[in-house]
């Protein structure tokens, strides 16, 4: 003999639950359980299951008996039970709980799916904005049909098959019941309609091939893995949907001798050590081209100057990074004799007084920000 499990028990609820709160429940589990979702080969018996206990619980007399004799009483009020239940498929139970959506799905308009490109920009591209062009090959309504995929000047038929429903229902009887195993209907493909008269341009399907040209405008601040979204650029979509979007995903390449941090940039300018004893003036690349700049006497390794605004432009909210100039005095590693005699005067006329603090300036001698 087999004991029956506690409806209550089986949908997870306490014995004060709301009508509401059992109702709820008994939707999570029905598509939790349901065989033409859930393959599991214990599947059918919990859906069984479930639906005789929400079929006792949610009766305003049948829960009253169950609650006061057990599944004795509950059984006196409806008979033998679930033997003859009809699971129905989607088109059944979940029809009368979640507005037949399965069925509605497959005859709704499609999105077309998106498309993805890379393409590779220089540095200064990127800093500056650019527009590019690119060639993508996509899927688009066929211009002589429009999409319908029928002959011009004829119409698809309703399938005589489901009826138009793009689906059929098969019952079986199983140990558990009768079962409705609800499919997708062969002849139409679930479409609900039959095509008797291509369209000899794209032989009925609705779709073909192009290559076009789209032109992309990259704005200025993009970085190295940013992707810009172009709307409706993408595959045709189905049954009047509307078309994908095209993904555009940017390298940058490295430039020769500026190195971004975020919306700033770094140059490296390299002088001897009388120009920075000294004090200077030369010119420095930018974005915007070639610019004055002093280095004051004095100057050391490492030291960083700022070049307001000079830098990439900032996305979404305007206005520019700063470009930043590190300092390298560098030592000649080849010398006249006239130097040598110069830099041995100049070396015996310096005092240590002459000499920044050593401390000053640790760390400057590392690269970097």
């Amino acid at each position: 003999m087999t004991i029956k499990r506690d409806y209550y028990e089986i949908l997870g609820i306490d014995r004060n639950a709301t009508d509401e709160e059992i109702k709820r429940v008994f939707r999570k589990l029905a598509f939790k359980y349901h065989p033409d979702h859930n393959h599991d080969d214990r599947a059918g018996e919990k859906f069984k299951e479930v639906n005789e206990a929400y079929e006792v619980l949610s009766d305003r007399d049948k829960r009253a008996a169950y609650d006061r004799f057990g599944h004795g009483g509950a059984e006196g009020l409806f008979g033998r039970g679930f033997e003859g239940f009809d699971f129905g498929g989607f088109g059944d139970i979940f029809d009368a709980f979640f507005g037949g959506a399965a069925t509605a799905t497959r005859q709704a308009p499609q999105r077309g799916a998106d498309l993805r490109y890379s393409i590779t920009i220089t540095f200064e591209e990127a800093a500056l904005g650019c527009e590019k062009e690119v060639t993508i090959s996509r899927t688009e309504n066929c211009s002589l049909c429009q999409g319908v995929g029928c002959k011009p000047g004829s119409q698809p038929i309703r399938c005589p098959n489901c009826n138009g429903t793009g689906q059929v229902r098969r019952v079986h009887q199983s140990l558990f019941g009768r079962f409705a195993h609800t499919a997708t209907c062969e002849q139409c493909h679930g479409e609900g309609r039959i095509i008797t008269e291509p369209c000899p341009r794209c032989r009925g399907t609705g779709k073909e091939k192009h290559k076009r040209d789209i032109l992309i405008k990259i704005p200025a601040g993009v970085d190295n893995g940013s992707q810009i979204r172009l709307s409706g650029e993408g595959e045709a979509g189905t049954r009047g949907g509307s078309p994908g979007n095209l993904y555009i995903t940017l390298s940058v390449k490295e430039h020769e001798f500026f190195t971004r941090y975020n919306d700033d940039i770094l140059y490296e300018l390299s002088i001897n050590f009388a120009q920075a004893a000294l004090g200077t003036e030369v010119e420095v690349p930018t974005l915007g081209g070639k610019t004055k700049f002093k280095v004051p006497a004095g100057s050391q390794t490492g030291q960083i100057f700022r070049l307001k605004g000079q830098g990439i432009a900032h996305l979404p909210r305007g206005g520019h990074g700063d470009q930043l100039v590190m300092l390298f005095v560098v030592t000649p590693d080849s010398l006249t004799e006239k130097q040598r005699q110069l830099l041995g005067e100049l070396g015996e006329s310096l005092s240590p007084a002459n000499m920044p603090d050593a401390k000053k300036w640790k760390g400057f001698s590392q690269r970097g920000l």
